[in-house]
């Protein structure tokens, strides 16, 4: 049985938004996207706050949306589904408790019980003994709980997560992703989570559908996406590098690089167009003996499996160290500090890599 099942096409100037998504019930799917792929567009859709041009919304046995005929649009209030965005857009005016509270007795629940029913999910999200207090009074990461303990009192058929943990720091932001993981596993809830960030979808998801462009470029189980990425996209979600090329005489090439499979039952068949994913961690890197592109290229021997000339583009900050970013073609590259200080590594020097054989993983492409 399917919970929610959407096909969703919205036309506008220069976009087309045109994706598949489905939840089994008590399923959690992760949505991830670059900017303007159409991720907030999609729940819009499902939350009833954007028209479809084309396609359905369907929860459980109830049409909520089709189009273009016959026309049937379900308004938001009596979709049972509930987005909880990155603002938690409680009422300013009431506290903790009322703020919950007024959800239940929005849908029928009598004073009592709603009162009651507020103290219980105060207490499962933490924040016992805080409900009088407003929203002003309350720091970033409680108001996330506080809209989060409203939007699953009322028990919703699905829940819709766009981004909520993105204004948040890195530690609360922790906090908040462990208690969404509670909650929606105790309450078993039907949810599909909006996310920039591949932790949301390891800790809460157990699909994952990689929209870009404003259409599904992968999905699939969360592991399986992120172990084979189909776009580079994907690939820099899962914190790998992915490089297109082709098989020819056993060998995977792309221009000056050639690299082999650890073993034979990995290695594609000639013609073959496919992706060689690594991990950054996997790749040495040396100074050449010039330190001019051009010099690097007359000193260096002929095409050498497993090893190619690249050029600094630019260093970035990691929690273990330094991520050194090359072209031709656009590689990874992580050491620690102390080792591209070493190099003396800057932009625009040329460096040797290495990948040694087992260490690529071949995906076919398309």
């Amino acid at each position: 049985m399917t919970a929610l099942d959407a096909h969703i096409v919205v036309e506008r100037s220069g976009f087309r938004l045109d994706a598949t998504v489905q939840a089994a019930p008590g399923e959690v799917v992760a949505v991830m996207g670059p900017s303007g792929a159409g991720k907030s567009t999609l729940l819009g859709v499902l939350a009833g706050l954007v028209a479809l041009d084309a396609g359905h919304v369907r929860l459980g046995d109830r049409e909520l949306d089709t189009a273009p005929r016959p026309r049937v649009r379900t308004t938001p209030s009596r979709r049972g589904i509930v987005l909880l965005g990155q603002e938690p857009r409680l009422f300013p005016h009431l506290s903790a408790h009322e703020n919950i509270a007024f959800g239940l007795r929005a849908h029928g629940a009598t004073k009592q019980v709603a009162a009651a029913e507020a103290d219980q999910w105060l207490w499962r999200v933490g924040l016992d003994g805080m409900g009088s207090r407003r929203p002003a009074q309350l720091s970033g990461g409680q108001q996330q709980r506080v809209a989060l303990a409203r939007a699953l009192a009322t028990s919703p058929d699905a829940l819709l997560l766009d981004e909520p943990l993105t204004s948040l720091d890195a530690e609360t932001a922790g906090d908040v992703r462990a208690l969404l993981h509670d909650q929606l596993t105790a309450t078993r809830s039907t949810a599909i989570v909006a996310t920039h960030d591949a932790v949301d979808a390891v800790a809460l998801a157990s699909r994952l559908l990689v929209l870009e462009e404003g259409r599904v470029t992968q999905t699939g189980r969360v592991r399986e996406v992120l172990a084979e990425p189909a776009t580079r996209f994907t690939a820099a979600v899962a914190g790998l590098n992915r490089v297109e090329g082709e098989v020819r005489g056993g060998r995977w090439q792309r221009d000056h690089v050639v690299l082999a499979a650890g073993d034979a039952a990995s290695a594609p068949s000639d013609g073959t167009a496919v992706a060689a994913v690594f991990r950054p961690s996997a790749v040495g890197i040396d100074r050449t003996e010039a330190d001019t592109w051009t010099g690097a290229l007359r000193l260096a021997p002929s095409v050498v499996e497993g090893e190619w000339l690249a050029r600094v583009t630019r260093l970035e900050q990691t929690p273990g160290g330094v991520r050194v970013r090359t072209v031709d073609p656009e590689v990874a590259v992580d050491l620690t500090a102390d080792r591209a200080a070493e190099l003396g590594l800057a932009p625009g020097l040329p460096v040797r890599l290495r990948l040694d054989a087992g260490d690529a993983r071949f995906v076919p492409l398309g």
